[in-house]
């Protein structure tokens, strides 16, 4: 499996959980039924999924603050899940560039969500990314 398919696997658990109320681990433990669990993108999608869901409150927050015409309950599910993996991948991953975090869940967004799901996806990830680096900026002085 390769990382792009991988995080589409952790954006249909994240999905999953999210529409079928289903416990984080539930879900996790039925994927890797289906999947050899010493494979190292497996490790990357259980990972994804259980990290947005530990810091779910912190990420929606800066959702909410970022997308103020969209509250997050109004968002579609799929831009939701989409940008909750993305925002946990860029601030908890520092292994991974943010400029491919963004791309890739633009990738998804415009997959999987409505004909504006790219233009906001990404809109609402610069904005969370600006802001942090603001506050980066700041704090270096």
């Amino acid at each position: 499996m390769r990382r792009r398919e991988a995080r589409r696997q952790a954006f249909n658990l994240l999905y999953e959980i999210e529409v079928g109320h289903w416990r984080t681990e539930e879900v996790v433990a039925r994927f890797l039924e289906r999947h050899r669990p010493d494979d190292q993108e497996v490790g990357f999608v259980v990972e994804m999924v259980r990290g947005v869901m530990a810091h779910l409150q912190e990420i929606d927050a800066l959702l909410t603050a970022h997308s103020p015409q969209w509250p997050i309950e109004r968002m579609p599910c799929t831009d939701r899940c989409i940008l909750r993996m993305a925002t946990y991948e860029a601030l908890y991953r520092p292994d991974i560039p943010p400029a491919v975090s963004i791309n890739e869940a633009v990738v998804l967004a415009k997959r999987y969500g409505t004909e504006d799901s790219g233009r906001f996806v990404n809109g609402v990830l610069g904005g969370i990314l600006k802001t942090r680096d603001r506050q980066a900026d700041k704090s270096v002085v």
